[in-house]
């Protein structure tokens, strides 16, 4: 059937997803159903005022023509309107209409006027071959069994003939064409829907690839934060556990870091839950955040170059890749270790090194913590890099470089 390109499923073996729209028919149903009374009702006016044949064989081909009437209604507009119509059902529905219409156009020439509403209906319910093999028959058979029955003379026969002939022409000619745009926009349709279909998925992808991206942005703030104070505080009441009978004063120094560290933590989990900037930058500049930071540590910080205001997520990322350093530092090189913190301001780039000169470790041994890792994939983020160099027994040293738009030259008095 004629329809809209956007379509449920395509016609004459195209498949489609869904439709994005009302079909063409379902649009014009109506008008089909005036065309078709219009046809019948001009054919049977004219069949009946013709002079020939006589008036029983009028009366014989108009009775024939009655019964299309309910037969298309009951039928035929139901199974047009298919989408795609049963073909099956499509070659009894013609058979049973060209079994009416036949013999009443062998018998009156006035009924092939009704082909010109039934050649339509063989284009919209059949594949090309059917509909090519209906409508020849449509123009071939009423001619030639009218020239049997009535033996007309040669130019009334050749006349006939010709409009015969011009008419199946014609109807095979713009038949074929619509068939053929019906078949391009099922398949357009097609192609549509499965770009839709496509369209879905990567929107899928996407929201799936940025929750993952969230979930793992969230756990490399809460393991540079949360998780890092939780390290920070359980290392801190062994050490009190350890000093309470042999030196109270030193205990009560670390209890006051334990209060500050858990401070800072709730902090943290606020500016997290918030979504704001860490705790240690709110109102300060890096070096000052990163001075704390070494401070609460016991390491050494040391900056070189003009120091200025950066782009927020670059800040963010030295904090975060400073924290983790030193944590892995105090953690792994052993407490007694001593700890550098350079922090250097370049044209255009920002270097944090932090070296310790603990027991170290092998780089290209598997590792399976998270920090080195997570330290590595926010230096990414920002277009920066992360590295790492340590070898056994002779400290680490962990560089991150960051570049800094050419834009930001404001300095931090």
């Amino acid at each position: 059937m004629l329809a809209d390109l956007p379509v449920e499923e395509p016609a004459r073996g195209v498949r489609g997803d869904r439709a994005r729209g009302a079909h063409a028919w379902d649009r014009s149903i109506l008008f089909w159903d005036v065309y078709f009374a219009v046809a019948w009702a001009a054919t049977q006016t004219m069949l009946l005022g013709a002079g020939h044949p006589a008036w029983p064989f009028r009366a014989v081909a108009a009775g024939l023509l009655v019964p299309l009437v309910p037969w298309y209604t009951a039928v035929g507009r139901r199974l047009l309107g298919g989408d795609p119509p049963d073909e099956r059902r499509a070659r009894y529905y013609l058979a049973v209409a060209m079994a009416l219409f036949l013999p009443s156009a062998v018998l009156a020439g006035e009924t092939r006027l009704l082909a010109f509403a039934l050649i339509p209906q063989c284009f919209m319910a059949l594949r090309m071959r059917g509909a090519l093999i209906a409508v020849t028959l449509i123009n071939v058979v009423p001619v030639a069994g009218w020239a049997l029955l009535w033996r007309p003379g040669a130019e009334d026969l050749l006349v006939n003939a010709l409009s015969a002939l011009v008419t199946l022409v014609f109807s095979l000619v713009v038949g074929g064409w619509i068939i053929r745009i019906i078949e391009q926009s099922w398949e357009r349709a097609e192609l549509i829907a499965e770009l839709e279909s496509s369209r879905s998925e990567v929107a899928r992808l996407s929201a799936a690839h940025g929750a993952l991206a969230e979930r793992e942005r969230l756990a490399r703030e809460i393991h540079d934060t949360l998780a890092q104070g939780f390290t920070s505080l359980l290392m801190l009441v062994q050490a009190v556990d350890a000093e309470l009978d042999s030196d109270p004063a030193q205990a009560r120094r670390h209890l006051a870091l334990m209060e500050d560290t858990a401070r800072r933590n709730l902090a943290e989990a606020r500016a997290l839950v918030a979504g704001g900037a860490p705790a240690d930058l709110a109102g300060a500049s890096l070096p000052d955040a990163l001075e704390r930071l070494a401070a609460r540590h016991e390491a050494v910080l040391d900056v070189t170059g003009p120091v200025r205001a950066l782009p927020a997520g670059v800040e963010v990322v030295a904090l975060r890749a400073c924290q983790e350093a030193l944590t892995n530092a105090r953690r792994h090189a052993g407490s007694s270790t001593r700890i550098e913190v350079r922090l250097g301001y370049a044209d255009g780039t920002l270097t944090l090194s932090v070296r310790d000169d603990g027991c170290g470790f092998d780089p290209a041994a598997v590792h399976t913590g998270y920090g080195l890792a997570g330290l590595r994939a926010r230096a990414a983020e920002v277009g920066g890099t992360a590295a790492v160099r340590s070898a056994p027994g002779d400290g680490t040293t962990v560089t991150v470089r960051l570049p800094v738009p050419a834009a930001v030259v404001s300095e931090v008095p």
